[in-house]
């Protein structure tokens, strides 16, 4: 991720931690970028803002390494032992390759 894309993404983690609405955030995210000393572009903070829009910032800061959990083993295994089913050699047939 590049420091301005990582500028911007803290600059809409503050806000948020501020409570401020990210419906009108995109100025405050520029604003905060070029106080920090990076240039953003007014697309990216829009975009940025309108994707964070009516999320709960904070619960997806605190969902980050949780993932879908592991699978049980006996999920993975099928639950029960199957039979392989035995493939047919030429031999079973009653000509080879070469006959």
């Amino acid at each position: 991720m590049a420091s301005t894309e990582l500028a911007a993404t803290y600059a809409s983690l503050i806000l948020a931690m501020m409570a401020y609405p990210l419906l009108y955030a995109s100025e405050k995210i520029i604003a905060i970028t070029n106080a920090a000393g990076f240039d953003l572009e007014p697309i990216w903070a829009s975009l940025l803002a309108k994707a964070l829009e009516g999320k709960n910032v904070k619960e997806l800061l605190s969902n980050v390494g949780s993932g879908g959990g592991a699978p049980a083993v006996g999920a993975v295994a099928g639950g029960g032992e199957k039979e392989e089913e035995k493939e047919e050699s030429d031999e079973d047939m009653g000509f080879g390759l070469f006959d």
